[in-house]
């Protein structure tokens, strides 16, 4: 895991209420917490069938029925018995009630003082045994709300305690976060396309989704909110930030974003991904997931001021926390492509009560400005292709443009012809394929290997597949393209061809019809 020369606690600002606000009061799992806590368990009748040993059973009577203060007074004297106690019976009550009523007594005693983490800490070092196992073994049992207030009480030991979590447990409770939020986002969606179809098909005598399976489909959203709120918890902490992006983590995030989700979880994940973003080895790599163009489409959008608000901190670090000037450079050149400048005109139109938006919005306008006039035209092109988002700008259209910087699509080991390739391949918007299409064809046109170079990469045969496509755009630019690779040096071509009134030339059957066409 890397190791960094910094406390980047420290570089974190301190936060307003709202933004830290990782444990909602208002929350439907806080909410069911406050209905189980009313469910008192028998604990007499664990005693009676034998399930609990006699000092359990005196521990978690005497804990269960403390106030605030019986509490300390009882910790303070039974602390290695108070986390004997919790996991014994964590390993041996199968009942979920009783499970449920377990884990939010351990949930509020660390809440009541965070340094009670190291009662569990100190019992696992004298068991020698990996404080972890007992409570990870619970993010396995089928009731979310056992393994969603399971993976609170993970985050808390392991946020609060003086010790990092272990490498491996980390790697396995990071994925579960992961896999917990690509679910649920997948659950939603299915819902969503679900609940379209059956509006359209719904008759009269249809019955309609029952309370009970709407209520499921609030818990899915709000244990999307709770997996959020800890991993919210998590990357606050340097280490555990590397171990996240490790397990393909901001992938996983941005796949989210990008799906259906309510404001609320939109604003914790992309909290999660501005947390990120104050180390700066993080912030140089961010933009190679397409935050910017993702977050700049969410802004367009954005009604709600702490979504703005946090998209725009975000967008501030990728510009001051790299190192290098040059990334800062590129991630304000992305930002200028994806339409931001005009975001940042509009919201400057807006009243905002907070001052740190307002700072945000004059920071990134005078620095999207200044790349504004540094901007070279191949600097603007590199960008819109590594953006993914081709249009047709002045830059593709330009004579001039290809004939000084063709040679430049070779650099970083042809990078920018692969992403243009990539995009032929993958894309299903008829306008990027259309340019990508056009500007395989410049490069050809322009460079005297161009021919070779495509066919190497692969190039020619995704042209030549997209002369059927269905879009009459796309199978134009297809067929410029291919005649553009099927002549063999377009220079000498177009040269012979001016000359052809006062010389005779040999040229292939065809060409010149070629060379009109292009």
């Amino acid at each position: 895991m890397a190791n960094t020369d910094f406390n980047v606690k420290s570089m974190i600002p301190a936060l307003p209420d709202e933004k830290i606000d990782m444990l909602a009061a208002t929350s439907v799992l806080q909410q069911q917490a406050t209905e189980i806590r009313t469910q008192r368990v028998n604990w007499q009748s664990y005693l009676q069938s034998q399930m609990i040993s006699q000092e359990d059973y005196s521990f978690i009577v005497a804990f269960d029925n403390a106030d605030a203060a019986g509490r300390e007074a009882l910790l303070r004297d039974n602390r290695n018995q108070c986390a004997k106690t919790f996991l014994n019976l964590l390993g041996h009550v199968s009942k979920d009630q009783t499970i449920q009523y377990i884990l939010i007594m351990i949930d509020d005693m660390l809440q009541e003082d965070h340094s009670r983490v190291e009662i569990f800490r100190e019992h696992s070092s004298k068991k020698r045994e990996s404080v972890w196992g007992p409570f990870l073994n619970l993010l396995n049992r089928p009731d979310g709300f056992i393994m969603n207030m399971t993976s609170r009480i993970i985050a808390k030991i392991a946020c609060w305690s003086q010790e990092l979590m272990d490498r491996s447990d980390l790697q396995f409770y990071l994925t579960w976060l992961k896999d917990q939020l690509k679910q649920n986002s997948e659950a939603l969606t299915d819902e969503n396309l679900h609940g379209s179809r059956a509006a359209q098909d719904l008759s009269p005598d249809s019955v309609p989704e029952s309370s009970a399976e709407q209520h499921e489909d609030n818990l899915n959203n709000e244990y999307m909110q709770s997996v959020a709120r800890c991993l919210q918890m998590m990357l606050r902490i340097d280490e555990y930030r590397f171990a996240f992006v490790a397990v393909d983590g901001i992938s996983t995030l941005l796949a989210v974003l990008q799906g259906r989700v309510n404001f609320q979880v939109q604003y914790q994940l992309i909290f999660c991904l501005w947390v990120l973003t104050f180390n700066p080895l993080l912030a140089e790599k961010m933009n190679k997931f397409s935050v910017i163009p993702i977050l700049a489409d969410i802004l367009s959008d954005s009604v709600k001021e702490k979504v703005t608000r946090i998209i725009l901190a975000v967008f501030r670090n990728l510009i001051e926390k790299p190192e290098e000037a040059m990334v800062s450079k590129e991630h304000c050149i992305a930002m200028v492509q994806c339409k931001v400048l005009k975001q940042l005109s509009i919201l400057e139109q807006r009243k905002f009560d907070d001052e740190d938006i307002c700072a945000d919005i004059e920071f990134l306008n005078e620095k999207l400005q200044a790349s504004v006039q540094d901007l070279s035209s191949f600097d603007e092109y590199a960008t819109e292709v590594k953006s993914g988002r081709l249009e047709w700008s002045p830059v593709h259209k330009s004579a001039k443009f290809w004939r000084e910087n063709a040679p430049r699509l070779n650099e970083k080991n042809y990078e920018l012809l692969r992403i243009l390739i990539l995009l032929l391949e993958s894309s299903k918007d008829p306008l990027v394929l259309s340019v990508a299409s056009f500007d395989i064809g410049e490069y050809v046109r322009h460079y005297p290997r161009g021919k070779h170079v495509i066919e190497q990469l692969g190039g020619k045969q995704l042209v030549m597949q997209l002369l059927g496509h269905e879009d009459p755009n796309v199978r134009y630019e297809a067929l410029l393209a291919v005649q553009k690779l099927m002549v063999h040096n377009w220079e000498y071509l177009g040269r012979q061809l001016e000359k052809e009134q006062t010389q005779t030339t040999k040229q292939p059957a065809g060409s010149g019809n070629l060379a009109a066409k292009a």
